[in-house]
């Protein structure tokens, strides 16, 4: 699936240098970093969907979804500062240390789905974790069929990677549709909730499987949408968010019944999700 070996785990954080800050919405900022061990530099590895737990250091430590894709894309973590650590890393400037644990989880089942269409839907940050998924399978494009991004957030100024996705526009064989919840001036492009796209897009449902990332509202409408469309429980992919604190299926804060987020997961589908007896 991957150019490297995804086998190595740091399981003490990393010291790791950040390069590069970016503000991308409001309290979202993207850090790019490279780790201080040479060797550590070039053999880190990860697989789309995976996570990583973020150390600020004094502060305290925080899991992260994997915005950056496997292959040549650079390191770096989209945060959105809610709390005392993200808070904390949103104090830090360019040539600070953070930490880094991980990979960990399961990561995307590219394997399972080549020669299949796949539809994106993301809401608001949801489109971070798909973020690394995207980049995959462009970077694999002749292995999969078409390729479509339904993408929603309350306003412009909400929506993530903006340039990012200004360049998979033009990507050819790359499908994008945008969408913000309310009309607002000087915005030309399409209003009303993400899962109004589907039908816009034409979304197919034969040999086709579905990545959604994004709130609860959104996530709720959107299956209902794709499940009244014929798509099949198994066929829909999504990651859970639970309040992981080691990473390796020891601490068990992150259990879900007899599933654990951070070793099980956090990739799962639909038909898994409804076996856990919780709401997303």
């Amino acid at each position: 699936m991957n150019d490297r070996n995804p086998a190595v785990i740091t399981t003490v954080p990393a010291a790791a240098v950040i390069e590069e800050i970016r503000d991308e919405i409001e309290d979202v900022r993207t850090y790019y970093f490279r780790f201080e061990d040479p060797e550590l530099e070039r053999t880190f590895a990860v697989r789309s969907g995976q996570f990583v737990m973020c150390t600020v250091f004094g502060s305290g430590e925080f899991a992260v979804s994997l915005p950056w894709s496997p292959e040549a894309d650079r390191r770096h973590l989209s945060v959105r500062s809610v709390g005392k650590v993200t808070g904390a890393l949103a104090g830090l400037v360019v040539g600070d240390k953070i930490g880094i644990r991980g990979p960990f989880g399961n990561g995307f089942p590219f394997e399972d789905i080549k020669g299949k269409s796949i539809i994106y839907v993301a809401g608001g940050i949801g489109l971070i974790p798909l973020r690394s998924s995207i980049v995959h399978v462009l970077r694999h494009r002749a292995e999969f069929g078409r390729l479509i991004l339904l993408y929603g957030a309350r306003a412009p100024k909400d929506l993530m990677y903006r340039e990012t996705i200004e360049g998979w526009r033009g990507t050819a064989g790359f499908e994008t549709y945008v969408t913000i919840d309310r009309p607002e001036p000087g915005w030309t492009g399409e209003t009303g909730f993400v899962h109004t796209l589907i039908e816009k897009a034409k979304v197919p449902v034969e040999n086709t499987v579905a990545f959604v990332c994004g709130p609860p509202i959104m996530f709720n409408a959107v299956i209902q949408e794709l499940s009244g469309r014929g798509l099949r429980d198994d066929c829909i992919i999504s990651t859970l968010e639970r309040h992981m604190k080691c990473g390796l299926g020891k601490c068990q804060h992150c259990a879900i019944g007899r599933t654990l987020v951070c070793t099980d997961g956090p990739v799962y589908t639909y038909k898994q999700i409804k076996t856990l007896g919780e709401q997303i």
